[in-house]
């Protein structure tokens, strides 16, 4: 490349004096492929010991990422990186930087100390009109040395894109034939200072890598959205409400301290676990019944008005009422469509539409249906979402695996659902019990249960589901009655769910067994992974009751 001026030098990487003219060389690595590097919708999920002891490994994932961007457009590229603060997250963002650096993209935009929550990367991509983002996160999945770890790119829509299977097919045709990578080893970032620091790389013009506060963007995305003023007086004025937000040692602790304590005024111990660590405590970082059990212990004392938890990553949330009222994540997503016009982002945009993935209860159906509001059934997979919300059709969706999101960006988002659901407490002025009791009063209750089989033995499960489709697709089967207690049940459809992608056209086949009852009640069983550790069969039923007198029983029973 041409010799640089000596002005460019200076700006040569944080605190570097004006004689700093050597330029940052490029290593040439031979390696060899691996066959498993073919990544899920949500990245590629390993072991940290896979990443760590196989030679390359990492390298090779990230080379084969960053091939996939175009070369003609990489210099004027900007990509953003972050990750959910997992033990090993750091190393991987120094590999990335090296990697990029070397392959020619022109500039990098991390999370101060490498935090950035899935939902601020896809703002932060959106925002920026990057190329695309990469996360380094396992989600739900536990941390630290023996836990897990995962590396995902999301695409300049700042989701997986409409058609994901297309870029990670793309990723992984790449990573089995790979037999080099190209990477600056002597290139060190500092990932606590905010600003840009800029490396002469060879060959290539000036490479900048830009340290940002990771909770910025998205704080004031979240302020064009909600009632900031209406928040703060839930939070902190004369008759505010008690909190408890507990953010599980995982990413979104930085955003509930700056946002919800800081900013809206809620006290500081109304935030627990706000200190993201690589092995998330030592816990489960899944906010459900099961592993949020501090939060669901502590919310039982009646102390609090409202509570939430978050997965490790940020896209997953749980709701609580006091005394430990569990919102069911399929009702949490029905009871913000149902009160949608409480948040002023929604006024100003208007409802395109709702959706929910077919596991999910029925609950939101019943509101599109109550307000006229066009409803999808997708199958599991943000990525159905995205599309919709991309072509303009979707607005609000959610998933019974306690994901909820809207068309802000294209990630599930954990903290937006508490703050939807803040705005409805504020302009409500009730507990959310009450909401709930009144949505149930007025839209009927779906009680909805899901099991988990986990492990069980693969033939077995097969044979199951085969027997079982045949009783169901028996043309007899339509119209059977089936009663329980005081409760008859006759079934309306009987099918193996497919979906036609109302965007592209494409079609999503066998997602799932489905007896669907007249009233709405549904019984759901669907098959998932043929891996080692045998078949898991998930069993969701969801029971609709409209009697005033019984919607206040107990799922489970």
């Amino acid at each position: 490349g041409c010799p640089r001026s000596s002005a460019a030098a200076v700006a040569y990487s944080s605190g570097a004096s004006a004689d700093r003219t050597d330029m940052v060389k490029i290593t040439t690595v031979k390696t060899k492929p691996y066959a498993d590097q073919k990544p899920g919708t949500s990245g590629l999920r390993k072991r940290v010991t896979v990443f760590q002891q196989n030679q390359h490994y990492a390298e090779n994932f990230i080379q084969s990422i960053i091939s996939v961007i175009e070369p003609a457009q990489r210099q004027a590229a900007s990509l953003v990186v972050g990750g959910d603060g997992r033990f090993f997250m750091k190393d991987a963002i120094q590999l990335i930087v090296q990697i990029a650096a070397a392959n020619g993209i022109g500039h990098l935009v991390i999370g101060q100390n490498g935090i950035m929550s899935t939902p601020a990367v896809s703002c932060v991509i959106r925002k920026l009109k990057a190329v695309g983002g990469i996360i380094l996160t396992a989600s739900h999945n536990p941390g630290g040395p023996n836990g897990d770890f995962g590396i995902k790119y999301n695409i300049s829509s700042g989701g997986p894109g409409p058609a994901p299977e297309a870029i990670t097919n793309k990723i992984f045709e790449v990573s089995k034939s790979l037999q080099e990578y190209h990477i600056c080893p002597e290139l060190r970032v500092d990932l606590e200072k905010i600003g840009k620091q800029t490396f002469e790389v060879e060959t290539f013009q000036p490479f900048t890598v830009e340290i940002v506060d990771s909770v910025e963007a998205y704080a004031e995305m979240l302020r064009g959205i909600f009632d900031f003023a209406a928040l703060k007086q839930l939070l902190s004025g004369p008759s505010r409400i008690n909190v408890r937000l507990d953010a599980m040692h995982g990413v979104v602790g930085p955003y509930v301290k700056k946002i919800v304590c800081e900013e809206l005024g809620s006290p500081a111990n109304s935030a627990v676990n706000c200190v993201p660590q690589e092995d998330f405590g030592g816990h489960h970082p899944d906010p459900n019944l099961t592993y949020a059990a501090d939060l669901v212990n502590t919310m039982k004392s009646g102390e609090y008005d409202f509570g939430a938890a978050f997965d490790g990553d940020g896209d997953r949330n749980m709701v609580l009422g006091k005394h430990g009222f569990f919102v069911n994540p399929s009702d949490s997503v029905a009871a913000i469509a149902a009160n949608i016009t409480c948040i002023p982002y929604f006024q100003k945009t208007g409802v395109k539409g709702l959706a929910r993935s077919m596991p999910t209860s029925g609950a939101l159906d019943n509101v599109a249906k109550a307000l006229k509001m066009q409803l999808y059934e997708t199958p599991t997979g943000w990525k159905f979402f995205g599309n919709l919300m991309d072509a303009g059709k979707l607005s609000l969706c959610g998933e019974e695996s306690f994901g909820t999101g809207s068309d802000h960006i294209r990630e599930k988002d954990g903290l937006w659902a508490v703050l939807a659901w803040l705005s409805i407490l504020a302009a409500r002025k009730q507990s959310v019990e009450d909401i709930m009791k009144d949505h149930w009063q007025k839209f009927g209750r779906n009680f909805f249960t899901r099991y988990d089989y986990e492990e069980v033995d693969s033939d077995a499960a097969n044979k199951m589901i085969k027997d079982l489709e045949t009783a169901m697709f028996d043309p007899s089967f339509v119209g059977k009655k089936f009663s329980s207690g005081d409760k008859s049940y006759e079934v309306a459809v009987a099918d193996n769910f497919a979906y036609t992608d109302p965007v592209d056209g494409s079609v999503s086949k066998n997602q799932g067994l489905r007896i669907i009852f007249s009233d709405g009640s549904r019984i759901i069983f669907r098959l998932s992974g043929t891996g080692s550790a045998g078949a898991t069969i998930r069993l969701y039923i969801d029971s609709y009751e409209k009697d005033p007198q019984k919607i206040y029983q107990d799922p489970q029973v």
